[in-house]
């Protein structure tokens, strides 16, 4: 073996850096030479793919098909997709299959992914609905299934006239709204005292929201609401303040009135109530479970009483002094039990009495309305137009059509007429929230994963 000298070793390793130099130079000016001149010996681009043949047209139009409703069918460019996946639905999007990357991420996977379930919870929401309350009714519906993530079980309460026009309504839904919907719908029924006395209580029926915890008895929790409300945003949010609750609260409601000078209540009541100024009971969340089983105190008997034992006797007691019926008897009980009460932020009913004297819901100022409570009959007559507004868009919106194109432009074009009244002179108080729960929507149910 023959041993190389230092300097012959020097000598020799120089050589070769620049014998590489010299090469990569070559290929550098090729490189060059390829991208300014081209390549002429280069074949030409493949022919576009071909039309799709009529039987997978047809295949692609059922997948299309079944998309419609639950998501719009036409989309604002800036939303705009190739495909339309709904839930637990992911449409291979890619003919051929690609290698799994080093990066982990399957390119087989579809490139818009669906947002599924949180597991099998289902929320839970009730109404009460006598007389010619199915419209608005169905348009409180309809607010609520538009923007709703998780399933949810709807509980209606209708006299016998209306119940097969509820379930009429209901079944004339698109599928795609649908399949992540039930419902029940149940007579009204009064389970302790005079039934006919309780229908007399304020407006026909409304008492029967006192009922609930024995009527639903396998239900543990739920959301009440009156036929007047509107959802400007998804259903779950709302349902989620069911986690704040301490150990000991077992419902929550807003606030009757922000300025306590000014509020019914304070001004008007004969009978206690809660707090400041009262609370409203158009929104009312319930732990339904606890309040089964819980013992009220009360100013009759120096122990509590059960919710079912509640209620009769504490009507007898107050009949003669309560104006506003169930509401007054909600007041009277969370007088004697605040601690049991959780208290909403104003923009989670939202009424009139929040704009007509002036603004005072600051939570609405900041955030937007969360649920519109259009009370004192405002969806009817043009004393309010900016809730008129409001519940016409959405009673009037066509379930198959885009959100933005047809519910939120023609929205926003209409509430121009009303930025001279008192309610609407905030147009974002009313509208913010909305066009988010639409944008949540689309980033929560499909969400581009590149």
């Amino acid at each position: 073996m023959t041993w190389v000298r230092g300097a012959d070793r020097s000598h020799t390793m120089k050589l070769y850096c620049k014998i590489a130099a010299i090469a990569a130079c070559l290929a550098g000016g090729r490189l060059l030479l390829y991208l300014l001149m081209g390549n002429p010996a280069e074949e030409p681009a493949p022919p576009p793919p071909p039309p799709l043949q009529e039987e997978g047209k047809g295949e692609a139009l059922q997948v299309v098909q079944r998309f419609q409703g639950r998501l719009a069918t036409r989309y604002p460019t800036a939303f705009r997709l190739l495909h339309r996946p709904t839930l637990n639905q992911q449409p291979r999007l890619f003919a051929k299959r690609r290698k799994k990357p080093a990066s982990g991420r399957n390119l087989n996977e579809p490139m818009f992914r669906v947002h599924t379930w949180h597991g099998e919870e289902w929320m839970h929401l009730a109404v009460v609905a006598c007389g010619d309350r199915l419209e608005e009714t169905m348009t409180m519906l309809k607010s609520a299934i538009l923007f709703s993530l998780k399933k949810i079980k709807f509980h209606i309460f209708a006299e016998d006239a209306l119940q097969p026009q509820f379930e009429n309504n209901i079944k004339a839904w698109p599928f795609s709204y649908k399949s992540h919907l039930e419902y029940n719908i149940y007579p009204i029924t009064f389970s302790v005292g005079n039934p006919q006395e309780w229908k007399k209580l304020f407006k026909p029926c409304a008492a029967q929201r006192l009922f609930l915890p024995m009527i639903l008895k396998d239900v543990d929790s739920l959301l009440y609401v009156d036929t007047d409300v509107l959802f400007l945003r998804p259903v779950d949010d709302v349902w989620n303040f069911l986690k704040l609750f301490n150990s000991t609260q077992l419902a929550a409601m807003a606030p009757e009135h922000e300025i306590p000078k000014i509020g019914w209540y304070s001004r008007f009541a004969r009978h206690p109530y809660y707090g400041a100024a009262g609370v409203n009971s158009g929104v009312m969340l319930m732990n339904l479970t606890r309040i089964r089983h819980q013992l009220f105190k009360n100013s009759m008997i120096p122990t509590g009483l059960r919710w079912e034992e509640l209620l009769y006797p504490l009507y007898h007691k107050y009949k003669n002094y309560i104006t506003w019926g169930d509401q007054d008897l909600l007041n009277i009980i969370f007088h004697y039990n605040p601690e049991y009460l959780y208290v909403f932020p104003c923009q989670w009913n939202y009424r009139p009495d929040h704009c007509m004297y002036g603004s005072n819901c600051r939570g609405a100022e900041d955030q937007g309305v969360s649920i519109l409570h259009g009370n004192r009959g405002v969806y009817h007559d043009d004393k309010q137009p900016a809730f008129k507004v409001m519940y016409e868009a959405i009673r009037d919106f066509p379930f198959e059509d885009n959100l933005f194109q047809s519910l939120y432009f023609p929205l926003q074009n209409s509430f121009m007429k009303t930025v001279h009244t008192l309610c609407g002179r905030l147009p974002q108080v009313f509208l913010k929230q909305i066009e988010q729960a639409m944008r949540k929507v689309y980033e929560l149910r499909i969400i581009r994963v590149g």
